[in-house]
């Protein structure tokens, strides 16, 4: 790291009502990194959030956009640095850690690190639901994308500038974070984990995250990207589900036809012949896409080799 003494460290913090936790956030990161500039791009707070911020030596941008995938898009399209230190500003994660996270970066041993969570946590820092929510999103994705991830949603993050510049943000709200693994791992970028400690939030701070609703919407986009960069998986599923209605169904037409030597479900017999139509249907679609999608990410992979040499 000695040879990036030079380079410029930012840390982005992105916030909404956190005047409880805001500034030790920042005095602590400021102890840790000298170096860096705090940046504190600021959600709509109806709180002391922004003022804060600033008399603790902070800059302060305000993004208007409600949702956090809005903050992150603004803040890697507003600013420019060498290395890149995200995390959230409700105290929860450590800043005497951020050497240790900005290490695999800062080293060429990855693009982005990620503060693993939930090796080290205590029992009132996780939700019952999020743990479980969280569990299941990193199988999905580690299945999807063969990869042994341990932590997808965690919002304590090291990025290097040629990724930074490279991977488009479309998501509004709290899945942002997994939109930004999957489009990661597909775009063939480096993704190192760090276990870090994870805290509970101070007294008086609330999470901002809907349990149900941010875990249906981490789930949506998933399934949107999935559908997007591995065409095959998403739709070959979903032709195989058709293809087993399809069989289940004509399991009753066939056994039928053996007693009475005559189709008498007719319907179920269209029913049965539709699904597995649609199934095969359906492969063939993920086949097509699979190829489709390949030639395409290729292309944006050579393009951006070639923006990030000029």
């Amino acid at each position: 790291m000695n040879n990036d003494q030079n380079k410029k460290i930012v840390i982005l913090i992105p916030c909404l009502n956190e005047e409880i936790t805001i500034g030790k956030v920042i005095k602590d990161f400021q102890a840790a990194i000298p170096e860096a500039e705090i940046i504190v791009f600021d959600n709509n707070s109806t709180d002391r959030t922004a003022k804060i911020a600033l008399e603790c030596g902070a800059k302060v941008i305000e993004e208007k956009r409600p949702g956090k995938g809005y903050v992150v898009s603004s803040m890697f399209r507003k600013v420019e640095a060498d290395y890149y230190v995200l995390v959230d500003g409700d105290d929860t994660y450590s800043a005497e850690h951020v050497r240790q996270l900005l290490e695999p970066v800062m080293e060429d041993r990855a693009d982005m690190a990620v503060g693993a969570r939930l090796a080290e946590y205590t029992d009132k820092s996780f939700r019952p639901l999020h743990v479980f929510g969280n569990n299941l999103v990193r199988k999905l994705v580690n299945w999807i994308f063969d990869n042994k991830l341990t932590d997808i949603m965690s919002g304590y993050r090291a990025y290097s500038r040629e990724l930074v510049q490279s991977i488009p943000i479309l998501s509004s709200g709290f899945e942002v974070e997994t939109e930004m693994t999957i489009r990661i791992l597909d775009y063939g970028f480096r993704i190192e984990e760090v276990h870090l400690p994870y805290k509970e939030r101070p007294e008086g701070s609330e999470s901002k995250l809907r349990t149900f609703h941010d875990g249906f919407s981490v789930l949506t986009e998933i399934a949107r990207i999935a559908k997007a960069y591995k065409p095959f998986t998403f739709f070959g599923l979903v032709g195989l589900a058709f293809i087993l209605a399809g069989g289940v169904s004509g399991i009753w037409v066939i056994l039928d036809y053996l007693e009475d030597e005559f189709v008498n479900k007719v319907p179920t017999a269209i029913l049965a012949t539709g699904l597995m139509l649609l199934g095969f249907g359906s492969i063939g679609i993920g086949i097509l896409l699979n190829t489709i999608s390949y030639r395409f990410r290729e292309n944006m992979r050579l393009l951006n080799k070639i923006i990030n040499k000029r």
